[in-house]
């Protein structure tokens, strides 16, 4: 039968504006980093997918390398698009970067203008898509001007091909020199997507600032630092977890003593707001109203409801946030 969303998908998700923007976006977003290449099920990429439309999500955010290999994961996402949701463009936000290494030579990597419009050309064509909801700069290139970063991300949305302009991994200084590069170019910066857990705490270090006082989308990725955030670890290295995967981006030795201790009092303190480590995890991200949505990632469609659960306590007392700081020391 073909697919037909869920007719209460709205009902159920909270959406926040994007910065100074139009745009409002679901609370819980996306990611289609890992699980959704073609190493992986499609049937239950896809069922993911779907899932997530009937649930209310409608950002699905991707990259020009996420697979394994490299672009796999875009055009998977592009076959889901064509099958399943190709009746539903117009409510979904689609996303994705270029900046990290995608083919061989010098145009195939960073942030040059010739890589970045070149990538998303590619991504387009993936996907089969005419354009893009956000498009952004993976990464800061500290070998390319700025201005010549930015340029691009103005002409693309110029041209069309992307709707909204954004970065990823720039800290603050490098986040206001863009913002203001891309202001003078009349395409303002929409959002910013930075590495932000209870593990990975740098982007409270002014960057979070500098989004909140430029009303600026903040949009986090790694939210469960790679799966450890969760109750996986708590007895040893599961084979299916992230860290267990021979193709996966969290490796073994990162999963260490310490670590594992922390992860074993933060649950603990997870249990007495009845929520899990990870809808805990998830909820602290949010608990930040400059935080715009924040992105999971999923390997299932349970493991996907549960995270939405999320939602439905992201308030913490001050007793709770300074455990968490002595926890995390």
């Amino acid at each position: 039968m073909a697919y037909e969303p869920a007719k209460t998908r709205y009902s159920q998700m909270k959406y926040n504006r994007c910065g100074n923007s139009g745009l409002m976006l679901p609370a819980v977003s996306l990611g289609l980093w890992h699980n959704f290449g073609y190493v992986d099920d499609f049937k239950v990429a896809t069922d993911i997918i779907t899932s997530a439309f009937d649930l209310g999500v409608t950002h699905f955010d991707l990259a020009n390398n996420y697979g394994p290999p490299p672009g796999s994961a875009e055009t998977n996402f592009g076959k889901v698009l064509k099958k399943e949701l190709a009746g539903y463009r117009d409510e979904l936000i689609i996303s994705t970067k270029a900046g990290y290494t995608m083919w061989d030579g010098p145009y195939g990597d960073w942030g040059s203008k010739k890589y970045l419009v070149s990538s998303l050309d590619q991504s387009l064509k993936r996907m089969g898509l005419d354009y893009v909801d956000i498009f952004y700069s993976h990464r800061y290139d500290p070998n390319t001007p700025m201005e010549e970063t930015m340029g691009a991300l103005d002409l693309i949305v110029r041209q069309g091909k992307a709707l909204y302009a954004g970065v990823s991994n720039y800290g603050p200084e490098q986040t206001e020199q863009a913002i203001a590069i891309l202001n003078k170019l009349g395409t303002p910066l929409l959002i910013n997507q930075p590495k932000y857990s209870m593990f990975e705490r740098a982007p409270e270090k002014g960057l979070i600032d500098v989004l909140g006082r430029e009303n600026v989308g903040c949009i986090p990725f790694s939210p469960l630092a790679q799966g450890m955030l969760t109750n996986k670890y708590l007895k040893g290295i599961p084979t299916d977890s992230r860290a267990g995967k021979v193709h996966g981006f969290l490796k073994v030795d990162q999963v260490t003593p310490d670590k594992l201790e922390k992860i074993t009092n933060l649950n603990e303190l997870a249990k007495t707001r009845n929520q899990t480590l990870a809808l805990m995890a998830l909820a602290w991200i949010l608990k930040d109203s400059r935080i715009t949505t924040v992105l999971i990632g999923a390997s299932s469609v349970k493991q996907l409801e549960d995270s939405l659960g999320c939602l439905e306590n992201t308030t913490f007392s001050a007793d709770e946030l300074l455990q968490i700081d002595g926890i995390i020391g």
